[in-house]
């Protein structure tokens, strides 16, 4: 079975599927998409870890990963190896006293514990021809579309959002030191829309 390397290219709410999360992974070497819908509480773990933000007390995903280095383990990769009736399946493939060892989990559980051992996500090829999509425009093109010079209101603008920007990311920091997950997110989200 083909396994294709992916990365995570973000998370977006999904209206469609009330309230939950679109974890979009990126093929490393292609133009392949996979969406996959999670629970809001995986998407907020993702999310801390990706903007490195470190909650006061552990989360679920911390706490596992502090579990699994107490045991002389090393996650060293995870693979999305199935898709039946719209639901993705995935092994954590593990080291533990140099045997290679597998287990079940869900995508998002085993990718929140991907991101926490700096762990590649590979996906099976088979899976990407089903529920991938194709990406239309490279990096390259994107770029090539953002002119260098900023006109003066744009940069008028823009000063506005930095200030705005300061003021979430202090009101985000409170919300984590509060232990206010969901918020924090929010938060989290409305900074990216404003650095977008």
């Amino acid at each position: 079975m083909d396994r294709i390397r992916m990365d995570i290219l973000g998370l977006s709410t999904s209206p469609s599927s009330g309230g939950a999360y679109a974890l979009i992974l990126n093929e490393i070497e292609g133009k392949r998409r996979l969406p996959i819908i999670i629970g809001t509480f995986e998407a907020q773990a993702i999310a801390l870890e990706l903007e490195h933000i470190k909650p006061p007390r552990p989360m679920t995903h911390d706490l596992l990963k502090n579990v699994i280095q107490s045991f002389n383990a090393q996650l060293k990769q995870i693979f999305i190896n199935d898709l039946s009736e719209g639901t993705f399946y995935a092994r954590i493939i593990y080291d533990m006293n140099g045997e290679q060892m597998e287990q079940d989990a869900r995508p998002s559980d085993a990718i929140a514990l991907a991101i926490r051992f700096n762990a590649p996500i590979f996906v099976a090829d088979s899976i990407l021809e089903e529920a991938g999509i194709l990406s239309e425009s490279s990096e390259d093109d994107i770029e090539s579309d953002i002119s260098s010079e900023p006109s003066e209101e744009a940069a008028e603008e823009a000063k506005g959002d930095i200030s705005k920007i300061d003021a979430l990311k202090r009101d985000l920091e409170k919300a984590i030191e509060k232990e206010e997950y969901e918020k924090a997110a929010k938060l989290r989200d409305q900074i990216k829309k404003l650095k977008g």
